[in-house]
This record gives structure tokens, C-alpha cells and sequence, in this order.
């Protein structure tokens, strides 16, 4: 059976929850360990999926097609451990499924009530999977004392009372607050926030302490006083310039050891980090730069393409460069022309929803084509790509997409991009309406993509004719304009299984130009990039743009 490590965030949000979990999670690996990671969001939206990106960042898809918080991204970079659907939970997915269950009778006529049915729901959902791995990780969303959050507190104090003594621990993070102007470090919210905890009946057994500045023994020794915790369980945290620094920063900070103190595990294996020192000498001695445009309509938020900027910095490792990624807003490219494109090495337009601001990723894939300048489409991106190839290379000056006809009310475009109403999901046929709900409606998850013998795209994946890469998206490129693309020279180098579905493009006239229906970026890692990024980098490098 799995030991179970809470982790729970306080004073306020944002302090790196997800990135303490995936570090402590990669060091347990480190030890022989076996892990897996979770994420309890007290949200009442079943999923992210419906989410603005600028409400809550990317949206992580599993292999298994759940479309989940961004956390899980950091989960499986740091640990190589594939999410699945139930590594995720929220509470309105916990109060959705209480509500089923009672429709059903299957409360023999009770009323039903927050404790025990949604605490019972909660503690259903820890179970699942424990007999599988040595840890079970559980990152609980938001801050202790949230209304919202309070089932999920109250499902854990119960957890850990019911299982045998030993088998749960509580890691909790909080932020050391400096005050300039009296040149001190204020440990009082740290304070109030274990108080907090204690009052619904939980006490952290290791704290993870925020801070801008160094921390001096002498308020770590106040912290563990006060906060009824060890001295050597009060553990620093400090700013870092990589996210990648973190496993090695938390276990020189002892976190590691700390935990495995907790569980009284001693003595515990010694840790090999060869694999996050050799991220780190990458990271930090790389041999060139490359300067890439992410062409996308949410720029103003970075964390929305998260997964895109991780494994641009994996490209980046592969091949030993430095990436620099500059977000230009699409609308701006339609507004200012793609004069903003001018000096970079390398192009990419990521996915996205909607009309607004598509023009100019059409326009960044005609730059990148004419200039030979390298670009990755993906997603939407790569339908932008097929909607320029068809208007300025095939004879179809109208060309567009479905999705923006339906948004006007009316037909203005020659839809070569369609909604997806049937396709394959294993071994049954998947069927969606234009009308239907916008939840978990997709094409979610894991599909495979059959790929061209001659085509640049199996030569990346080491000749392979299959590859699988995870989809989120209701829109596909029109096979039927096939014949039509190829004779203006945009090869369909991947397509789906049966036929029918367009999976990657590629101009075999470009030095390298390919779009892919995919998300690649959200299995790539540190220390094994996605290999379409790290080629799109290798490209990018050889091109002398710089300004």
C-alpha cells in the first residue's frame, strides 16, 4: 500500500505548490522510489476544460483524454510518470458524481450531506491506485481557510485517522513575508496559517518556507517552536532562475530527507541525481541561442501555453542552446503587419479556440513560408497553415474554417477546416453535435498518427510509421482538399489510422515547415524532449536571423 504526502499551501496562492510536489516526487525516484502525483482542485467546474486560459492557465490532457489542471504538466516533467484521469479531481467533478449517485438511489433514500457523502466521494478517489506505487503525492488547490476547500480538509483529517499510523504525512507551504524597513523576515503568517490547519484537525509534519531572503537558524528554530514541527523539517525555499533547479535546491534544503524522517523510513536509499544534474549542466552551459516567435491569442498569460514554453527549453537542452521565446500577439500582427516577425530563428503557432486573432496566425505561417523561416504549427496552428497554403497556393482565396462561419451565424468562407462530428475512439465510433455541451466534448487524449515513409516528420521520429501524440481540439482539416494541398505542395505527411483524418503537414520544399493536429509539447521533458521540438530547435539553430 502507497504512503500518502498531502500537500496544502497557506498565506496566499501561487507559492509553488505543483513545483514543490513534482521536485519532492522526482527525488523520491531519485531514492528508488515509485510515485504517483495527484491534483484536488476545490473549484466547482467539473474540469479546466471549459476555462478561460487567462482563468486558469493550459489545459493539461492525459493520455486517457481528462482535461485537467496545469500542475499535472510539472507532475509528469519532473517524473516521467504518465497522468491519468484519476489524477485529478475537483470539487465540482465530487459534487457532480454525489449528485448522480443519489439520482440513482443509491443512497437508500438518505439525506444526503457534505460529510459523509462528499468527504466519503473525496476519500473514494485518494484509494484509487494505492496498492500501485511506494508514494502517493496529493496536491491540494488553493489555501488553507478557502470556504471551498474545506471538504477536502476535512476529507484528508479523516483519511489519515482511518489508515494505519505512519502512512500519511502533511507537507505544507507558506511564504516568509521580508519587511525592508525593518530588515526582517516575518514568520507571524506562517504562524496563523498552521493555527488554521490545526483548527479542522491536521498539523503539518514538514513546512516549506517561501522566501526572497536567506533564512536564519534562528527563525527556523522560531518557526518549529510554533509551528510544533522539527527544526530540521522547516525547509527553505528560495526564487530560482530555472523551475529545473528545483530537485537539486529541495534536497540540498533537506526536503527529501525530511519527508523520509516523517516516515521514520531510516536509513533510506541513497539518491542518484545524475539525471537532474545533467539537466542542469545543459540548462547552464548551453553553446548558441535561438530567438522564437510564438505567434498565439493568449500572450498576455504565459502559463496559458505552459507546455509550449517547457519544451521549447527542452528543445533547447537537446541541442545545447539558449531559447529565448517572445509572445506576439496575433491581433497585433494584423493590426502592425509581420514586419514584428523579422530576426527570429523559428516560428511557432500553438492552439487556441475561436476567430479572434486568427488572420495574423495565418499571416505568421505565409511569412514562414516565404521567408523559409522555420515553423511548427500545432493545433490550430497547424489549420492556419492548411488555410494559407489553400488561399495562396491552391486557388481557394475564401478559404477558412467551420468554427469562424458558425461563430458569424452565416457561411462567408470556403470551410476546408469542418467540426468534427464522428470519429474513432478505440474500438467505437465517437458521435458530436455542433450544439452539444462544450465539456469533455473533444477529441481528448492519446491518438495515433500514420505517418508518410519519405516525409521529414518520420525522419524526426527515427523513421517510425506510427507516432502518438495527445489531441484537444473539435476541428479538423477537410481530407478531401487532399489532392488539391498536395499539387500546391503541402504534403499530408501523417494521417489518421483510417484514413481519413489529417494529422501532420509539411511544405518538402521549406527547410522545415510542418504542422501537426497534436499537442507534442505536453509530453515532452527535460531529460527526454519531444523530438519534434528538439529538431524545430536543431532547425531553428542553423538559420543565422539574429538581430
Amino acid at each position: 500500500m502507497a504512503r500518502y504526502i498531502f500537500i496544502t499551501g497557506g498565506v496566499v496562492s501561487s507559492l509553488g505548490k505543483g513545483l514543490a510536489s513534482a521536485a519532492l516526487g522526482a527525488l523520491l525516484q531519485a531514492r528508488g522510489y515509485s510515485v504517483r502525483l495527484r491534483k484536488l482542485d476545490p473549484y466547482l467546474n467539473v474540469d479546466p476544460g471549459t476555462m478561460s486560459p487567462f482563468e486558469h492557465g493550459e489545459v493539461f490532457v492525459t493520455d486517457d483524454g481528462a482535461e485537467t489542471d496545469l500542475d499535472l504538466g510539472h507532475y509528469e516533467r519532473f517524473t516521467g510518470v504518465s497522468a491519468r484521469k484519476t489524477d485529478s479531481i475537483s470539487a465540482g467533478r465530487i459534487y457532480s458524481n454525489v449528485l448522480d449517485n443519489e439520482r440513482r438511489g443509491a443512497y437508500l433514500g438518505k439525506t444526503i450531506q457534505v460529510i459523509p457523502h462528499v468527504t466519503n466521494e473525496i476519500k473514494s478517489f485518494l484509494e484509487i491506485g494505492s496498492d500501485e506505487v511506494d508514494f502517493m503525492l496529493c496536491e491540494i488547490g488553493g489555501t488553507v481557510g478557502d470556504i471551498e476547500g474545506l471538504p477536502f480538509f476535512e476529507a484528508i483529517r479523516q483519511f489519515t485517522h482511518e489508515r494505519p499510523r505512519g502512512e500519511c504525512i502533511l507537507m505544507h507551504l507558506t511564504l516568509l513575508p521580508y519587511l525592508a524597513a525593518s530588515g526582517e523576515l516575518k514568520t507571524k503568517p506562517t504562524q496563523h496559517s498552521v493555527k488554521e490547519l490545526q483548527s479542522i484537525g491536521l498539523a503539518p509534519d514538514v513546512l516549506v518556507c517561501r522566501s526572497e531572503q536567506p533564512i536564519p537558524e534562528k527563525e527556523r528554530a522560531k518557526i518549529a517552536l510554533f509551528c510544533n514541527v522539527r527544526p530540521d523539517a522547516v525547509i527553505p525555499a528560495y526564487d530560482l532562475k530555472s523551475i529545473y533547479e528545483a530537485p537539486l535546491a529541495y534536497h540540498r534544503a533537506g526536503l527529501d530527507r525530511a519527508v523520509l524522517d516523517a516516515f521514520q523510513i531510516s536509513p533510506a536509499p541513497r539518491p542518484d541525481l545524475t539525471r537532474w544534474e545533467d539537466v542542469m549542466d545543459r540548462l547552464n552551459n548551453a553553446e548558441g541561442k535561438v530567438q522564437i516567435a510564438v505567434v498565439g491569442k493568449y500572450t498576455q498569460l504565459e502559463d496559458a501555453y505552459k507546455s509550449i514554453a517547457e519544451a521549447l527549453t527542452h528543445g533547447g537542452m537537446a541541442n545545447r542552446t539558449r531559447v529565448r521565446a517572445e509572445w506576439i500577439d496575433s491581433e497585433r500582427l494584423e493590426r502592425e503587419g509581420t514586419h514584428l516577425l523579422d530576426g527570429f530563428n523559428g516560428i511557432i503557432v500553438p492552439g487556441g479556440f475561436g476567430e479572434r486573432g486568427t488572420e495574423g496566425m495565418i499571416a505568421a505561417a505565409r511569412y514562414a513560408r516565404e521567408k523559409k523561416v522555420p515553423y511548427l504549427g500545432i493545433c490550430l496552428g497547424m489549420q492556419m497553415a492548411v488555410i494559407e497554403a489553400a488561399r495562396n497556393l491552391a486557388g481557394l482565396p475564401d478559404a477558412g474554417s467551420e468554427e469562424f462561419d458558425h461563430e458569424a451565424g452565416k457561411q462567408r468562407f470556403t470551410p476546408i477546416v469542418y467540426h468534427l462530428k464522428e470519429w474513432v475512439q478505440g474500438n467505437y465510433m465517437v458521435n458530436r453535435s455542433i450544439d452539444d455541451d462544450k465539456g469533455g466534448t473533444m477529441r481528448l487524449g492519446a491518438y495515433t498518427a500514420v505517418l508518410a515513409p519519405d516525409s521529414r516528420i518520420s525522419q524526426i521520429y527515427d523513421g517510425a510509421t506510427e507516432i502518438e501524440d495527445r489531441h484537444r481540439h473539435r476541428y479538423e482539416v477537410d481530407a478531401s482538399y487532399r489532392a488539391q494541398l498536395e499539387a500546391a505542395g503541402l504534403k499530408f505527411s501523417g494521417m489518421s489510422p483510417d484514413g481519413k483524418l489529417p494529422e501532420v503537414v509539411e511544405h518538402a520544399d521549406h527547410p522545415w515547415f510542418i504542422g501537426v493536429q497534436a499537442h507534442p509539447e505536453l509530453k515532452s521533458k527535460p531529460f527526454e524532449p519531444a523530438p519534434l521540438f528538439a529538431d524545430f530547435i536543431r532547425a531553428a539553430k542553423e538559420i543565422e536571423r539574429l538581430v
